[in-house]
């Protein structure tokens, strides 16, 4: 559904993207992740056809980006696009409007639209009654009234509360059920976990990695992370290091990498001795993926 080779891009002399290569299969969710300023914005608004690249080759469903293929792409931004003064029908049908859609195709595809983001009962209310949630829904739905084959959702959860985001993660899941092609970025790394086929961790304008979970998980030397509170920091890491256990800093926490699974009470006794504030054990998640593979410093030495 869309494949970009070899996407270069530069403002001056600073290259924001750098050699991006990318492919996704039709009704696949693909989670984009990276810091702000990693190059996500500029790669949505090449494939948009909204900015063009110094170098490199964009196709959607095999054909080359172009004011044609703007047709079968559904934007939802990060920043909803929505008139507030208007109802929810009369946003839908302005956008509808530029699309091209005439009258009849657009009553039916608005009431569609409307259904798909479960809003139909509040097809006449004013946006600025409806809750962050609901707008956000709505936004979506901007970006699927004209049933496009691919979908980008730019942050789709960004400040909403954890009800309203059960309600757009349910709505990513039926958009990829009906086939629809789907391209996310967000900041949340357990959303792209629950949601995503595949990620691609993005970090200044390179994609370093890609795949599903399983082959992300594979690139991290661990079975087993271990979150520790300890006064006697350096005491602990000499120790994990006697077991073989790799130690790294997320953010101030100390972490502990194990190479194989053990039970909480078998890490505690190797500790024996040290005094512990707090132990955790963890299953190796997206989280720490990302941390590992985009830190500067992974170790803190």
């Amino acid at each position: 559904m869309l494949k970009i080779t070899n996407l270069n891009k530069s403002y001056r002399d600073n290259q924001v993207l750098q050699n991006i290569n990318l492919a996704i299969s039709e009704g696949e969710v693909y989670g984009l992740l990276g810091a702000n300023g990693a190059g996500k914005t500029t790669i949505i608004n090449i494939i948009c056809n909204l900015l063009k690249a110094d170098s490199g080759e964009i196709k959607i469903n095999h054909e080359s980006i172009s004011e044609d293929t703007k047709k079968i792409i559904g934007v939802a931004p990060q920043e909803n696009l929505l008139y507030k003064t208007l109802s929810c029908e009369e946003n839908l049908n302005f956008f509808a409007d530029i699309y091209g859609l005439n009258k009849t195709t657009r009553q039916k595809l608005v009431k569609e639209a409307l259904a798909s983001v479960n809003l139909l009962d509040r097809a006449k209310s004013p946006v600025e009654t409806l809750s962050g949630g609901m707008q956000r829904r709505l936004n979506i739905a901007v970006a699927l009234v004209h049933q496009p084959k691919l979908v980008i959702l730019d942050e789709p959860t960004t400040g909403l509360d954890i009800e309203a985001r059960y309600e757009i993660w349910e709505l990513i899941k039926n958009l990829k059920c009906q086939g629809v092609t789907v391209l996310m970025t967000t900041h949340l790394l357990d959303e792209a976990e629950r949601l995503c086929d595949r990620i691609g961790i993005l970090k200044h304008g390179r994609i370093l990695v890609e795949g599903n979970l399983a082959e992300l998980r594979n690139l991290i030397p661990a079975q087993t992370i271990v979150m520790m509170r300890t006064p006697a920091e350096k005491v602990a890491i000499a120790r994990a290091q006697d077991y073989g256990f790799t130690y790294r800093y997320y953010g101030n926490e100390l972490a502990f990498l194990l190479p194989k699974t053990l039970e909480l009470a078998e890490i505690i006794d190797k500790f024996s001795g040290i005094e512990i504030e707090s132990i955790s054990r963890q299953n190796v998640r997206l989280e720490h993926i990302y941390l590992e593979l985009t830190q500067e410093d992974k170790s803190g030495e």
